[in-house]
């Protein structure tokens, strides 16, 4: 039997299925809670609850500690309801988010491509369209591990903001279950599931302001979605992607950036190499992300909207960057899904956006 969930301060109350989360009873009807982990680890998803009981599940005791649980917190990602529950969570006021409740779909590998010696395109066809925002994610089932991974939609949505169609990009992660299965088992005419969309890593368009885009290694995936979207849409500003990877071997996308660039004169692309071998002939930016974008802008990012993907160490790197160029933390959006070794050296909950 289901129980009953208000949401404060939104005084919303939604049903609640035996063994479902909150969180995911609450992405269900379409109502976003903070999160990033959805491990129990980061902490980051942590509500209070003001009324009733709940299960606390599997959360970390670092992430939800003893003295917490006293006081009646828990984390939405791994908690469920003994009872009718009422809990208070810090609603995000997002002009540019829509409201798209997640949904499950079933979906047929229609295509696989090397995008380089470590990345597959995996390019899916979904039982039903999907809407989605640029940017946003979805968890996807790996068969035979009773797992799902969270990958970024590469592709972006159409003029009606739907895909039936939809490419994800996968790193093969050295020792990752996940990733080796689908690297190396799965093939073209499989079925899969997946769920979404998931995240708030969208545009903030509403700002009218100068947009830089960061990425690294697979960390492309939402950028591209955003930036063909933004571009697709008619966007007039102006619009910066600073890309980078170790070898011209890993860049992938490249020529479609370039010619992307040559079509859209507010649009600039920046392809940074970090390991390039001397003498390659490679003439483009060498070094890391964050030191090609201070380069071109000369160190001054003020006045700009930022969107950062990839690995942590590279994200960490932007941001320092960022501030120390009179950009600040109201102005910088990073990808908020984390896998369970990432969560371990989360960002601490006191920055709500970055």
């Amino acid at each position: 039997m289901s129980h009953q969930l208000t949401i404060e301060p939104l005084g919303t109350a939604i049903a609640v299925e035996p063994g479902q989360t909150l969180l995911d009873a609450a992405l269900r009807q379409g109502i976003y809670l903070p999160h990033a982990c959805g491990h129990g680890l980061c902490g980051s998803c942590k509500v209070q609850v003001c009324e009733g009981e709940v299960d606390h599940g599997a959360a970390n005791p670092f992430a939800l500690m003893d003295f917490e649980r006293d006081e009646g917190k828990t984390l939405a990602c791994c908690a469920t309801l003994l009872c009718d529950a009422t809990i208070e969570a810090e609603i995000d006021e997002e002009p540019d988010a829509q409201v798209i409740p997640v949904r499950d779909f079933a979906a047929t590998v229609e295509r696989i491509e090397r995008l380089t010696p470590t990345i597959k395109a995996l390019h899916l066809r979904l039982d039903k369209p999907i809407r989605f925002q640029a940017g946003q994610y979805v968890q996807l089932e790996i068969p035979g591990l009773g797992q799902s991974r969270a990958f970024s939609i590469a592709n972006a949505p159409d003029a009606h903001g739907t895909c039936e169609r939809i490419e994800l990009n996968v790193r093969h992660l050295p020792g990752g279950a996940g990733t080796t299965w689908l690297h190396e088992q799965l093939q073209e005419g499989a079925r899969l599931r997946l769920a979404g969309p998931y995240g708030r890593f969208f545009v903030r368009r509403s700002a009218g302001l100068p947009m830089l885009f960061m990425a690294g290694g697979s960390g492309l995936s939402s950028p591209r979605s955003m930036i063909l979207d933004l571009l697709a849409g008619g966007c007039a500003e102006p619009i910066t992607l600073v890309y980078g990877q170790r070898t011209r071997e890993e860049l992938y996308y490249d020529a479609e950036f370039r010619a992307l660039a040559r079509q859209h004169a507010h649009f600039t692309y920046l392809p940074a190499l970090s390991a390039e071998p001397e003498g390659s002939g490679w003439d483009g930016a060498r070094g890391f992300v964050h030191e090609a974008a201070q380069a071109h802008f000369g160190g001054n990012f003020a006045g700009h909207k930022s969107y950062l993907c990839g690995p942590p160490p590279m994200v960490e790197a932007c941001i320092a960057t960022l501030m120390r160029g009179r950009l600040f933390e109201r102005d910088i959006y990073t990808e908020k899904f984390l896998s369970a070794a990432d969560a371990q050296g989360a960002r601490s909950p006191l920055f709500k956006r970055v």
